[in-house]
């Protein structure tokens, strides 16, 4: 009997030492959409994630569990070594193709791949390279964050910082530069982006109202590699969120494109 309660007590010893690197976490909700004039919708979503460490090192893979067949969405594991730090992403995402006039991809990429990166004692910057052969600099100088990246497809520049209160973000991607701009007045945060789009949140956290106004979209022709994008006129949305005290959240959303409403149950943990 002894031997018994020993083996038991080894048994559950095991247990926790196996699981106290591990951490779950994980979503789920359910939205009900009007659609406006046409029919009306029920949608769920539930997803898992866990997340192992041991040592320097740490795998993440993660779950769409709201369907028959649950279904991979990431598996990605990064290890640190010294100055070093190899990163593994091994999940490969199905892509949309579908011609429906967003510009989706006419053919699905290779997102899998390894990069290596060295934390260089170089005015604090990380030095990375990965198997496709994209070079990256990036490194916060004087408050500004900067990260550059070489690559066969055109280099892309970023940077970003706090300056008098105010959020900047400014991105170059094969010459093309996009840029937002985030600050709060008066408790309510404005964010404004080169795309015209404004986004302003009233209320605190647990209780808030975000009002959006989207540009409008210009079609686009197809090209060599993407589908066409469809014309969209401009129209705003307006969303209120409360967290409730069983731990759950509801939200309802309008939006003035198709004159719609979404009411939305959630959950996190």
């Amino acid at each position: 009997m002894k031997k018994l309660i020993a083996l038991f007590a080894v048994s559950a010893l095991a247990s926790t030492a196996a699981t106290a690197g591990v951490a779950l976490s994980g979503a789920a909700s359910v939205s009900y959409d009007d659609n406006g004039s046409a029919a009306s919708a029920t949608s769920y979503d539930a997803d898992i994630t866990l997340v192992g460490t041991a040592g320097g090192t740490t795998f993440t893979y993660s779950m769409d569990v709201d369907r028959a067949n649950p279904a991979t969405t990431a598996a990605d594991m990064a290890s640190t070594i010294g100055p070093i730090t190899i990163a593994a992403d091994m999940h490969q995402v199905v892509e949309s193709t579908t011609d429906d006039g967003d510009g989706d991809a006419k053919a699905v990429s290779d997102d899998t791949g390894v990069t290596i990166s060295l934390d260089a004692p170089i005015g604090d910057a990380t030095i990375g390279l990965d198997n496709s052969g994209n070079v990256t600099v990036s490194g916060t100088w004087s408050g500004v964050t900067v990260s550059h990246t070489s690559k066969k497809a055109g280099d892309t520049t970023t940077a970003s910082a706090a300056i008098a209160g105010m959020d900047v973000a400014v991105t170059n991607k094969a010459g093309a530069t996009t840029w937002t701009m985030g600050t709060t007045v008066s408790g309510v945060a404005l964010t404004l982006a080169s795309s015209k789009k404004i986004t302003a949140a009233f209320g605190l956290t647990g209780n808030t109202m975000t009002v959006t106004h989207n540009p409008a979209v210009v079609a686009t022709a197809s090209t060599v590699t993407t589908h066409s994008i469809s014309a969209v006129k401009a129209y705003s949305t307006v969303a209120i969120s409360r967290d409730l005290t069983s731990g759950a959240a509801l939200s309802a959303t309008y939006s003035s494109l198709d004159d719609s409403l979404t009411l939305k149950a959630s959950v996190a943990f």
